[in-house]
């Protein structure tokens, strides 16, 4: 599958291709493009718009696209839940647990070492890995999964 979202991504932009590629199509493909030629450039590519104004896999309500992605997939793992709150909260201002401040505080700094958003989603896609064992954890912990 082939995906477009804005380019300079920082938190959603880079959950959203992380979760894809751990839980719906290893082998995806990720274009970054200007906001202004995402739609364009979904009809000339072939892709599913992510985190853009009007995709189904966007913000609606308080929720954000890592949460669109999860509901469209049905996805089931038992730390998603936790996982779509840090992320939510890191991307949406005034929501999510303690851990998404430093989840927000992480994205920025790759933001900004990054030489561009696919060298972004190749550094941060450990950090989701790791995140997604310490929700898992916390699932049991609950006794969930």
């Amino acid at each position: 599958m082939r995906f477009v979202t804005r380019e300079r991504a920082k938190v959603d932009r880079i959950a959203c291709p992380w979760l894809i590629s751990r839980f719906v199509d290893p082998g995806a493909e990720f274009i970054f493009v200007p906001a202004d030629k995402v739609w364009e450039t979904a009809r000339q590519r072939d892709a599913v718009p992510f985190d853009v104004e009007g995709a189904e896999l966007g913000h609606h309500g308080n929720k954000c696209s890592f949460d669109a992605v999860i509901r469209k997939f049905d996805l089931q793992d038992p730390g998603l839940p936790l996982l779509a709150e840090i992320v939510r909260g890191a991307d949406v201002p005034g929501t999510g647990p303690p851990e998404s401040a430093g989840l927000k505080a992480i994205a920025l700094g790759f933001h900004h070492v990054s030489e561009d958003d696919h060298d972004n989603m190749h550094m941060q896609f450990a950090v989701y890995d790791a995140l997604l064992a310490y929700c898992r954890e916390r699932a049991k912990e609950h006794g969930i999964g």
